[in-house]
């Protein structure tokens, strides 16, 4: 590619409209999140995210063994 098509490329790129993505509203939930299950989402989620990496750091020095 030259450098006048990635140009265009990126004019057109900054010249499109942008999609939203979520629905933002201003009105009130239809559903209360409770305490309990807020609790349950967030540790859900900090193991799926902080599980395998606190794993592989755990695990270091055996990997480190195997080579």
């Amino acid at each position: 590619m030259s450098l006048p098509a990635v140009s265009r490329l990126f004019r057109s790129a900054l010249r499109t409209q942008l999609v939203p993505v979520a629905n933002v509203s201003s009105k009130p939930a239809k559903h209360n999140v409770t305490a309990g299950e807020q609790v349950i989402g967030m540790t859900v989620l900090f193991v799926t995210i902080l599980g395998p990496s606190g794993w592989i750091l755990a695990h270091l020095e055996d990997y480190k063994k195997n080579k």
